[in-house]
């Protein structure tokens, strides 16, 4: 899409002699098709992480990450995508960190088996334990592409890929140094003649989201902060979804307007308690910040030394030593299961 300068009176002026956008992923076009083509119906989704996994995760493709920093982050989907290998992965986000570290420090400790080509995002970062030392050194090292718009530009392009439009409009980006960090493009706007900034619409191939609760044809609640997952579970052209807990059907109908994401929006669907662990999950338990800072700091000397002992003791543990999410669970002692239980404060959530 071409730039366009103040002199265009008319959106039917845009002349689009350039080389088209190149879309990390799907095109809008090729995602409707997907999208449109997948029945609606009424389906149980429940399968094991494995399989869905096997079935939906390839080469190449575009993988959108869901949650925000470390709440609500699909940490169980992550990890066994890392068991089962991906190479040339796009990923889409809008602020993420264990789980787009975790894909990384894979990537360092065996690129064979995972490897990060690119990543369009708003935010890779720990927030208040520091930055994210492996992006730090991806990017220092030039071993990744970045395309890079604010919290809201991302979200709103998740938006967009979900309302099937390709492009959206917005307030923020432009007049600054983002207009040079991202694919968007300044226009001039047809009905008010004020300058718009447009930031293309994001389609993952698979979208990894842990959810609240959901019943078997994966109707989803999102309790506490939505994090833009209803969104992205409607960008992806495929979905796996975890969820703390599965619950009747009956249940959702009792309250149809706490359904955040359509069963249209699901593909697979798994039962993860503490798939967000160590990040947090409302209602059900808090962050565990000794064990985010323990992978960081193993991250982080690595960074600063070359030395990946630590690392590799961490992933040969936590990820390689467990054959699913479940045994990773029983490997955290349960004086600090209880402790970030206590942490969440019996946040209300409605799972009646």
């Amino acid at each position: 899409m071409k730039k366009i300068g103040s002199s265009i009176k008319n959106i039917s002026q845009v002349k689009y002699d350039e080389k088209p956008l190149e879309f990390w992923g799907p095109t809008p076009d090729e995602a409707r098709k997907i999208m449109v083509s997948k029945p609606k119906g009424l389906k149980d989704k429940r399968t094991t992480l494995k399989d869905a996994v096997q079935k939906h995760i390839k080469d190449g493709m575009n993988l959108g990450l869901g949650g925000f920093v470390n709440t609500r982050v699909p940490v169980a989907a992550v990890h066994e995508v890392i068991r089962h290998g991906v190479k040339d992965l796009t990923l889409s986000m809008q602020s993420n960190s264990i789980c787009a570290e975790l894909l990384a420090g894979a990537m360092i400790l065996d690129p064979d088996r995972v490897s990060i080509k690119r990543a369009e995002l708003a935010w890779w970062g720990y927030e208040i334990i520091g930055i994210a030392p492996l992006l730090r050194y991806m990017t220092s090292n030039g071993m990744i592409e970045l395309d890079d718009y604010t919290n809201y530009g991302m979200s709103v392009r998740f938006k967009a890929a979900a309302m099937g439009i390709p492009f959206i409009p917005v307030r923020d980006h432009g007049g600054a140094d983002m207009e040079l960090i991202n694919k968007g493009t300044m226009m001039e706007c047809p009905y008010t003649g004020r300058n718009v900034y447009l930031v293309p619409a994001c389609h993952p191939d698979v979208s990894l989201i842990h959810v609240t609760a959901a019943d078997m044809y994966g109707n989803s609640r999102l309790m506490g902060a939505q994090c833009t997952c209803s969104e992205l579970a409607m960008a992806g052209t495929y979905s796996i979804v975890t969820a703390e807990k599965i619950i009747p059907d009956e249940n959702i109908r009792n309250y149809p307007n706490l359904t955040e994401i359509p069963h249209p929006a699901v593909d697979s669907l798994v039962e993860v308690p503490y798939g967000a662990y160590p990040g947090a999950c409302y209602g059900f338990h808090w962050f565990d910040m000794d064990h985010i800072k323990m992978f960081r700091a193993a991250s982080e000397e690595f960074r600063k030394t070359g030395d990946k002992t630590k690392l590799k003791q961490y992933y040969d543990e936590y990820i390689f030593g467990c054959a699913n999410h479940e045994e990773f669970i029983e490997k955290i002692d349960s004086e600090t299961l209880k402790k970030v239980k206590e942490m969440d404060g019996g946040q209300p959530i409605i799972l009646d």
